[in-house]
């Protein structure tokens, strides 16, 4: 699998763009990464909708047991979650009309992206939504991160 295709600058671009961002297996356990990210969106104004059965609540939102059950349009679909549970997620992502599957770092699964393609979704694989907005949108932006040209090199004085 070439996991480039499934990480272009444009299709994360838009995804960013959205309003709606339901964080499958979103914690409330403030160490896990998942939870850091559904605070770090949050703050940045989009819509966090937490989706994990074993919580109720998650900074004041509440949490849905599946994304099925989630009220409303979704327009990103952000998976924190083991790969085996992604085909499932796929499912109930393309079923409810949202946007992108965003899969986090480490969630790889070919059968849940073809799942989400198939049905017409843009999809984004091993990246984390978070490092993309600040890249594309926030301080890294500013500091120019975004720039696609990253070295070390230092350049030889004339």
């Amino acid at each position: 699998m070439n996991l480039a295709e499934y990480q272009d600058a444009a299709v994360i671009q838009r995804a960013l763009q959205a309003k709606r961002i339901a964080v499958v297996g979103m914690s409330g356990n403030e160490l896990r990464a998942s939870n850091f990210v559904g605070f770090y969106l949050k703050r940045h104004h989009y819509d966090v909708v937490p989706v994990n059965p074993r919580e109720s609540e998650i900074y004041g939102l509440g949490s849905y047991p599946s994304l099925t059950e989630v009220p409303g349009q979704v327009d990103v679909v952000d998976v924190f979650r083991d790969p085996s549970a992604v085909p499932d997620i796929a499912r109930d992502a393309v079923a409810i009309g949202a946007r992108f599957l965003w899969l986090q770092f480490g969630v790889i699964s070919e059968e849940g992206i073809d799942i989400a393609l198939t049905g017409g979704m843009e999809v984004i694989v091993d990246r984390c939504i978070k490092i993309e907005h600040a890249r594309y949108l926030g301080r890294m932006h500013w500091l120019g991160f975004n720039s696609g040209t990253l070295s070390a090199r230092r350049t030889e004085p004339e």
